[in-house]
């Protein structure tokens, strides 16, 4: 018996917000009275027929609740790793579907948490976001304040460049920033496209927090001072 193919997993806003980040890319930033830029640029990947027939097929198979299956990914991400830009593209995409994901909450509450709880909960909304996102667990955390790590992902699967890991840098960043401020900022540190034994996303900016820690405290504290 032929082998059964796997079920779809992957939620279409990831193909839908992807393209919208490669179509948006290609846009001008200013458009000429009456011009139709898929007809006058037509060398513009993003502005072409086929891109934006492909957009319009992931919003219906948002609205019908349908899933892409995992070739469908891998064929996604190679087309748009063939650009230079393909890096930016991804973490565009990426923060575009954090802060879909991060709607309701309240950024200025969530950076008043402790430092050790809105890191916690930061890890708890990647997490669940990205697992929700495609289907399955993207990896897990490993023991620091944000240390994501994980091995085989689809990312890797469909690009050898390691320029698609870049769609998570975006996503935690976003995440990262709705919790606990843009000072901290978000690097793919080991990527396994690369030869890495695992891709490896870290937070940095701990020391610059710690500082304001410190000042905050003794702001808080003036007892403490010495004369």
């Amino acid at each position: 018996m032929p082998d059964t193919p796997p079920r779809p997993r992957v939620l279409p806003v990831f193909g839908l917000t992807l393209l919208e980040s490669l179509r948006d890319q290609d846009r001008p930033a200013e458009f000429l009275e009456d011009e139709v830029p898929s007809v006058t640029m037509p060398r513009r990947l993003g502005l072409s027929d086929v891109v934006l027939r492909q957009i319009y097929a992931y919003r219906r198979a948002v609205k019908q609740r349908r899933r892409m299956s995992d070739d469908e990914v891998r064929d996604l991400i190679r087309l748009v790793v063939r650009r230079s830009d393909a890096a930016e593209i991804f973490h565009k995409a990426g923060g575009r579907l954090a802060t879909q994901a991060a709607r309701g909450t309240v950024p200025w509450l969530a950076q008043a948490l402790p430092r050790g709880l809105a890191f916690r909960l930061a890890r708890r909304a990647a997490a669940r976001g990205l697992n929700r996102l495609f289907g399955r667990r993207v990896g897990g955390f490993a023991q620091g304040p944000f240390a994501l790590e994980g091995r085989g992902l689809l990312f890797v699967e469909g690009d050898s460049t390691g320029q698609a890991c870049h769609f998570v840098s975006g996503f935690c960043q976003t995440v990262i920033s709705e919790r606990l401020g843009s000072e901290y900022q978000v690097a793919h540190t080991q990527c396994q496209a690369l030869g890495n034994p695992q891709c490896r996303w870290t937070v940095t900016g701990e020391a610059r927090q710690r500082e304001r820690d410190g000042v905050r405290e003794m702001l808080l504290r003036p007892e403490m001072e010495t004369g």
